[in-house]
């Protein structure tokens, strides 16, 4: 993949000068292994929230590995950042392992309930009854959360699962202060979180709570404390499954005490590619992250995007965007259920078709792409990255969907429950919460997991390893593109996180850009190459990012100006 490079014709050379070539080639080669450093000399963590950042930092001076802090950052965000994941959420954690090479994807992405039916969020004429798959127990899956933490413990970690979530288990008991996106995202979610909890004890006597309030949780520091000692059966099994099923079948959902039994976290091979000297390992199905993304590059892969002017480098970019958004909405869903053509839409040959669709000076209107049928009518989640000193690392993003998710919280276990039904194609072309269609590859089915934009990622130039991913909706893939392409350039990781960004999915066929992120005579002249360009009044994103750089031996890591989040080296 060029992307910044032109193809140049080297001149002949005899024997003689080769072998120079060659010595000189060796020697350099030489000379980088002997300054390449071969592990990091510090360990670094960015999260979304302080607290977890502190946490894994705890957990890691206590003598875990970045497999432990993991757990540790995990637990804490969904203590802290109630709106972003949970217990009750799922989500996926890619690993790797310094000790041996071995990188694998942790899938702990919900499930449907086995009473689940395609068209259970239709009313009698078919059409989507509104809110159905977004408020209330009927909206949630089955969470994979606890279970990817006890696997991520047992399986990876140094310290005991009790030791790693300690300080999400003090947080929830001791409370923690709230912050204005608290306020802001308690205020959006407001109807749900009072209609399906009751009492719910994200608000302060019914209302949004104001900056600074002590947010305590004790009901879910109990269920934590079962599962720190008693492990997966101190969620899935006994009083706390008693508890999740009696309280969500009585407020009108269908979850089962078979369904929480049956779940599994699922060791996936990752999604890997190169894209010139780079290469990247990103998440696999049921995530739709890494496909997209090496897709985009594979279009982009023999365009020299450094030798375009403005206005070409974002229509080709935007124009891969748009086709790639399209073979997800199409062909991408449970790899466990649906058979999907990965191999094909891999493929450079596929990639090098889509790129000689692409007209160098005209927008594609996204309706004369084969496409999914009735087209769509005209922040949530949450990420962080850690490495440790003996280069183990993690890109972990989990998920309850909507800020706050289903809104409903099971009484007795203070397990908030996510709203991930939504993520399934409730029926072809209808759009989600996040704008984005789905076809029957991703239609909802029993014990089905739904498809996701998470795209935890791993970037590798030889020269610096990073560790990246964000929340943000159907806007995650294009995030991480975004910042994979800066990474390529030379960008640190402060630069990575506060790229100014754009977006587009397919459908709708408008390009998004955040405020201030573009002139006006930028988006004027991709107006004038006939895309609908859209400028939103807020910005998007919260990406967490850590880069070691081999080469200079150090550390660096960088939170998302656009939150609140906490990086640190140390």
């Amino acid at each position: 993949m060029s992307l910044g490079c032109k193809n140049t014709r080297r001149p002949r050379t005899g024997p003689s000068s080769s072998l120079g070539l060659i010595l000189a080639a060796l020697l350099l080669l030489v000379g980088s292994v002997a300054t390449a450093s071969s592990a990091p000399p510090a360990a670094g963590i960015a999260s979304a929230h302080p607290a977890a950042t502190r946490a894994g930092h705890e957990i890691l001076a206590d003598g875990g590995n970045a497999f432990d802090a993991a757990v540790a950052v995990s637990a804490a965000l969904a203590v802290a950042e109630p709106y972003g994941s949970g217990l009750g959420g799922g989500g996926f954690w890619l690993l790797h392992r310094a000790a041996d090479g071995h990188e694998v994807m942790l899938d702990g992405r919900e499930r449907a309930p086995l009473a689940a039916t395609r068209d259970m969020y239709l009313d009698a004429q078919g059409d989507p009854v509104p809110g159905l798959s977004i408020a209330g127990p009927l909206a949630a899956g089955i969470p994979g959360t606890p279970a990817a933490l006890v696997h991520l413990a047992e399986r990876y970690g140094r310290l005991p699962l009790a030791r790693s979530l300690a300080p999400a288990i003090a947080l929830a008991r001791d409370g923690v202060e709230v912050d204005e996106q608290y306020t802001r995202l308690t205020g959006f979610r407001l109807e749900a979180l009072r209609a399906a909890s009751g009492s719910s004890p994200f608000l302060d006597a019914g209302e949004p709570p104001a900056p600074g309030w002590m947010l305590r949780q004790p009901a879910l520091a109990r269920t934590l404390e079962r599962l720190a000692h008693e492990g997966r059966a101190g969620f899935y099994a006994g009083a706390v499954a008693r508890a999740l099923v009696d309280g969500v079948r009585e407020a009108g959902g269908i979850w089962s005490a078979e369904d929480l039994a049956a779940y599994r976290v699922v060791e996936r091979e990752p999604v890997r590619g190169r894209a010139g000297e780079l290469s990247f390992t990103a998440a696999a199905l049921p995530s739709s992250g890494g496909i997209v993304l090496a897709q985009i590059l594979n279009v982009l892969a023999d365009d020299p995007l450094t030798d375009l002017d403005q206005a070409s480098r974002d229509h080709l970019l935007i124009e891969a965007m748009r086709r790639a958004y399209r073979d997800r909405a199409a062909h991408l869903g449970d790899p466990d259920q649906v058979a999907v053509p990965v191999a094909r839409l891999l493929s450079p040959d596929y990639a090098a078709g889509l790129r000689a669709g692409i007209h160098p000076e005209r927008a594609t209107p996204s309706d004369l792409l084969p496409g999914v049928s009735d087209p769509a009518r005209g922040s949530d989640t949450t990420h962080f990255s850690v490495i440790d000193r003996e280069g183990n690392r993690v890109a972990a993003t989990m998920s309850l969907n909507y800020p706050f998710g289903s809104g409903f919280v099971a009484p007795g276990t203070g397990v908030l429950l996510n709203d991930e039904m939504d993520d399934f194609s409730i029926r072809p072309g209808v759009p989600n919460v996040y704008g984005l269609v789905g076809n029957e590859a991703n239609a909802i089915a029993p014990g089905k997991r739904m498809l996701s934009s998470m795209t935890p990622t791993f970037l590798d130039d030889g020269r610096r390893v990073a560790i990246l991913g964000t929340p943000g909706g159907s806007r995650i893939i294009t995030m991480v593109l975004l910042a994979t392409l800066e990474f390529m350039r030379g960008g640190d990781a402060k630069a990575l996180v506060a790229l100014p960004r754009f977006h587009h999915q397919y459908l709708p066929d408008r390009v998004q850009f955040e405020p201030g992120a573009w002139s006006e005579s930028r988006a004027a002249a991709l107006a004038a190459r006939g895309h609908e360009v859209q400028r939103l009044e807020r910005t998007w994103g919260d990406m967490q990012a850590v880069i070691w750089d081999r080469m200079g031996d150090r550390v660096e890591a960088a939170s998302d100006p656009r939150g609140g989040g906490l990086a640190e080296v140390r």
